[in-house]
Formats: structure tokens, sequence, C-alpha cells
């Protein structure tokens, strides 16, 4: 992948939310040690990157605070945070995509794109999932609830740093948004995934039922 020059520090994008700084960097790789899996430098500084702007955008300190769940009310785990479903959904289209590059040589697939997109497919969520934007939500008619769903704020997270739009196309449409359009083969691992990630957990009983859509609801 040719590197991709980061946008100016004084940029209006740079300089919305909290200041980024090293430690909030660094707390992003300390909680997504996958990162280290990307082989391209710039990519990889990218991601950390996208995340630490995305947590200074909201009023979560790091991503372990953050809840267990697709999106608030919908498929909330009965523990842990959401780390779990990131390094999860990660780890597991590794493996698949290492399968098929492996086993079916013919299929163009980018290793380092599909784990910066499985990294960053959510990071939209420290958005949509913030108390302070989901009560102001809540209190007006105007904003719609939420105003912006984590798939498209995703995107302006990942361009904002400057990562490819590859990865752009796998927040925009890792999720139902994903159905208007023809998905990567990168993006194909991922959305299979995290599809998969959810209906496993459901079924394990890890999901609280009261939060469980009912096309997923076992009888």
């Amino acid at each position: 992948m040719e590197p991709i020059s980061s946008p100016p520090a004084n940029t209006p994008a740079a300089k919305q939310g909290r200041p980024i700084t090293d430690d909030l960097r660094e707390r992003v790789l300390r909680d997504l040690p996958e990162i280290a899996e990307i082989a391209n430098d710039d990519l990889r500084t990218k991601v950390i990157e996208a995340w630490a702007f995305a947590l200074a955008g909201s009023s979560y300190e790091s991503l372990i605070d953050m809840p267990a769940c697709g999106v608030p009310g919908i498929f909330e785990a009965k523990g842990g945070n959401q780390t779990d479903h990131l390094r999860a959904v990660t780890r597991q289209a590794i493996l698949v995509a290492d399968d098929y590059i492996k086993n079916f040589p013919l299929l163009d697939i980018d290793r380092d794109l599909v784990i910066a997109g499985a990294l960053c497919h959510d990071i939209g969520k420290p958005w949509e999932f913030d108390p302070l934007n989901r009560q102001r939500w809540k209190s007006s008619p105007h904003t719609g609830r939420p105003a912006i769903r984590h798939p498209a704020y995703g995107v302006h997270i990942c361009l904002s740093v400057g990562l490819p739009e590859e990865v752009a196309h796998v927040a925009a449409a890792h999720s139902a948004e994903g159905n208007m359009v023809a998905r990567s083969i990168e993006n194909a691992i991922i959305h299979a995934v995290d599809e998969a990630y959810w209906q496993v957990m459901t079924a394990g009983n890890q999901v609280d039922p009261e939060t469980i859509p009912a096309v997923y609801r076992r009888p």
C-alpha cells in the first residue's frame, strides 16, 4: 500500500474534542493489541490515530469504558466491554482471511486492510454510544435518534485522520447500510464475522434476552 500523508495538526478535524495525547494513543494500542498485526507502518499508525481521535471526541476515556453491546439497547452482552467484540471480530477475520489467502490464491485479499477494517469497523461507536449525545438526541425532536449512526460517523473519523477509503468503506458498510452497496472482499469477511459474533453470543446465552432482536430470538 502507498503511504498516505496525515492531515496537518492544525486542521479543523484535529481540533475536535479533547487533545489527542501520546498517553491516549498508548492506551488505544494497549486496548487493541491486534493493531501490531498490521504490517504497513503508515496504516498501523493511522488506525491508532483514528481510535484516539474517536475517543477524544467523546466522553469516554478508553475503549474499555464502553459497554459491550451492538448498540445501546440491542445485543447487550452480559459482561465485558467493547474491546471484547472488536478484538474477537479482528482475530476471527484474520483467521478467515488467512485461510482464503492460503487455499484460494486467485482471491485478491489485502490482509492489512482486513485487520485495519476489522479494528475500525465500529470506530463511530464512541459518538453513537456517548451518553451526552444520547441525552441530547432524546431531548430534541429535530436531531433524530441517533442523529448519525456509527457506520456513517465512522467514515468521518477514518477520513479525518487520513485512513484509506478502503477502511472507511468497511466502517460505512459493515452493517445494514452495506446492503445498499457492493461490499469489498475485505468488508465481506468482516461483515460475516461481525454478524456471526452476535449470533454465537446469543446462542451461548451471553446476551441479555431483552435486548435480542426478534429475528434472532430462540423459541
